[in-house]
């Protein structure tokens, strides 16, 4: 029996000028397509997302419940900021709530010595309060400018690589059994 494929959002959160985030976003989905996905790429520094909330939602925040609407499972590829996530991923974590609900989220991060995690870790407090399911694998890039080459290329890419098809597969998994409950039983969280 053929399953459906996973629709797969990757929300690449920086939108700061200079970020590192294209780097490690580029090389993640260049994982994500090794596996049966359908990929949508939704990077916050190229969407015109409104920096308030209004009692009417913009076109902008339209489009963006309805791509997290249609995705089956979340991959965030977050910085970290003095010791936090951007304010650009929590605003648009905050403009969609039901949407969320009873998906996997998993984590991508990069920064300095802690890589990322301390951010991570928030994060997971905040999917939690919206009922999505957070997975326990990671992949974290510490002191992530100096482990990619001029190309984008990992530098350790055997031991990357092989994080990311483990992480993969755990996201996989918890995205079809969620996908399937989700049909089964509505979830009412």
């Amino acid at each position: 029996m053929s399953q459906e494929q996973i629709r797969l959002a990757v929300i690449v959160a920086s939108t700061r000028e200079g970020r590192f985030a294209e780097t490690v976003s580029r090389w993640f989905t260049s994982q994500a397509t090794l596996h049966d996905v359908q990929l949508d790429v939704i990077d916050l520094a190229h969407l015109a997302l409104p920096n308030v909330h209004r009692s009417e939602p913009s076109p902008e925040i339209v489009e963006f419940t309805s791509r997290i609407g249609a995705a089956d499972a979340f991959v965030v590829v977050t910085c970290e900021y003095n010791h936090g996530y951007p304010a650009s991923l929590k605003f648009a974590i905050d403009s969609v709530f039901d949407e969320w609900k009873a998906k996997p989220v998993g984590f991508v991060s990069y920064g300095g010595l802690s890589g990322g995690l301390r951010s991570v870790e928030q994060l997971r407090q905040v999917f939690a309060e919206l009922q999505a399911v957070t997975i326990r694998e990671t992949v974290s890039f510490h002191l992530a400018h100096g482990q990619f080459d001029e190309d984008g290329q990992p530098h350790q890419a055997e031991a990357v690589n092989t994080a990311a098809k483990t992480f993969m597969e755990q996201l996989l998994w918890w995205a079809h059994a969620l996908r399937t409950a989700r049909q089964a039983v509505p979830y009412v969280g």
